[in-house]
């Protein structure tokens, strides 16, 4: 055990992280993500929510100040956010101190194509659909 650290930063998640340069780009995705077919590293949290996973991460993860957008969230299908997203928006500049850069994509054509190049993917048990996330990884101030 390590103090200060959310228990959800299990030493997979933490490993992958700390590996992480800036620029690299980690995916924290609902219980529904084809996560497993992209064929990268993939953290499972079952029993987490989509907002607990993100800010266990943005506690460690700084989030890139230089490219635009910072955060890519998954569009639903009738291009709309999220349920989600309002939650994890508030969380992502509240843990920043800044309104960070975000954009929405269409899950099948854009979303998926980025999931894959992402260097981890953190799987929730989150259960509202399209709570879908790619953080890139920004450097220490």
């Amino acid at each position: 055990m390590l103090k200060g650290l959310d228990p959800l930063l299990v030493p997979a998640a933490l490993l992958a992280l700390a590996e992480m340069g800036h620029g690299d780009v980690v995916a924290i995705v609902d219980r529904n993500f084809p996560a497993h077919s992209g064929g990268r590293r993939v953290v499972e949290l079952p029993t987490s929510r989509v907002e607990e996973a993100l800010r266990a991460v943005l506690s460690v993860l700084p989030v890139d100040r230089f490219t635009e957008p910072a955060i890519v969230h998954m569009l639903t299908d009738e291009g709309d956010e999220s349920p989600a997203t309002p939650g994890a928006r508030a969380i992502w500049d509240d843990v920043e101190g800044r309104q960070v850069s975000a954009q929405g994509v269409d899950r099948c054509t854009r979303f998926y194509e980025l999931a894959r190049d992402a260097y981890v993917t953190i799987r929730t048990g989150e259960e509202l659909p399209y709570a879908c996330y790619l953080v890139r990884k920004g450097t220490v101030q």
